[in-house]
């Protein structure tokens, strides 16, 4: 299988490094040879997060380079933006609506940008937009947001459907496996 290549982007705290986990732990049980590379910046602080994710019958780096990104899954708009240049030509950008200041604008030196999502969509990019947050809040917890967004990629995998579920159960602490399933249900079913 050709190497696939997948751009997790977020801002710290919104369990990309989860999301990524996960992918990673299922590529290999379904016998990829899989690479992981994470990037936490100043994540602490809401700086941006980036994890490389890259699988296929042999992956020899980490790193995805512009214009390489099969599917870039980004928890926060501004960050589907700041990493649209990785993405390859034909890809896909799955983005949560979701909103969260950078520094400079929570400092009154910048304003945050206006309909990026639409801006993204005008350069004849395939993005698929949906309200992770709700959706995570619907399913019990703002904390899943993760997993609506894991759910909504699904189609793009090339893993069924079953599977993810199975690595989902089987990776997430015992008492959050119900909340995380319907997360991954709405998010599957969000678009």
């Amino acid at each position: 299988m050709e190497t696939k290549n997948i751009l997790i982007v977020g801002v710290g705290g919104q369990g990309t490094l989860l999301a990524s986990k996960l992918m990673g732990k299922c590529f290999m049980e379904m016998g990829f040879d899989v690479k992981v590379s994470e990037v936490h910046g100043m994540s602490q602080r809401g700086g941006s997060v980036v994890t490389y994710v890259r699988y296929g019958d042999k992956v020899y780096s980490p790193v995805i380079e512009k214009g390489e990104a099969d599917i870039i899954i980004s928890f926060e708009q501004l960050e589907s933006a700041r990493w649209l240049p990785y993405l390859k030509k034909g890809g896909v950008i799955i983005s949560s609506t979701q909103h969260i200041d950078p520094m400079p604008v929570i400092m009154g030196k910048a304003e945050y940008p206006e309909e990026i999502i639409n801006k993204i969509a005008e350069k004849d990019v395939k993005i698929i937009s949906l309200d992770a947050l709700s959706l995570a809040l619907e399913a019990g917890t703002s904390k899943c947001a993760n997993i609506v967004l894991l759910g909504a990629a699904v189609p793009y995998l090339g893993i069924e459907k079953e599977t993810w579920i199975e690595t989902i159960k089987s990776t997430v602490p015992p008492k959050t496996v119900e909340t995380n399933l319907k997360a991954f249900e709405l998010g599957y079913n969000a678009q």
